[in-house]
């Protein structure tokens, strides 16, 4: 099932504003019940848990900052002073 591309904007923009912080706040609760590791290690987690999340939202995010493919194409030339 494909979304449609006002769909795909709708969806990136609740996964920012909800989804990531609540991803992060997770995150940094997750390695704060551990002892803490050296800060390379700490970097390396965080690094990991980074691009983790976005692997299986690539679908969502992908083409949301192009021109709606859907719209109807305007006929006029550019817009401003001649």
């Amino acid at each position: 099932m494909a979304l449609s591309y006002k769909t795909r904007r709708r969806l990136s923009l609740l996964v920012l504003l909800v989804g990531l912080p609540a991803y992060i706040a997770m995150a940094w609760f997750i390695v704060s019940l551990f002892e803490r590791p050296s800060v390379l290690v700490e970097l390396m987690v965080y690094v990991v848990l980074g691009i983790l999340w976005a692997l299986p939202l690539k679908a969502v995010f992908l083409g949301v900052g192009q021109a709606d493919p859907d719209a109807p194409k305007r006929e006029d030339g550019p817009s401003g002073p001649q």
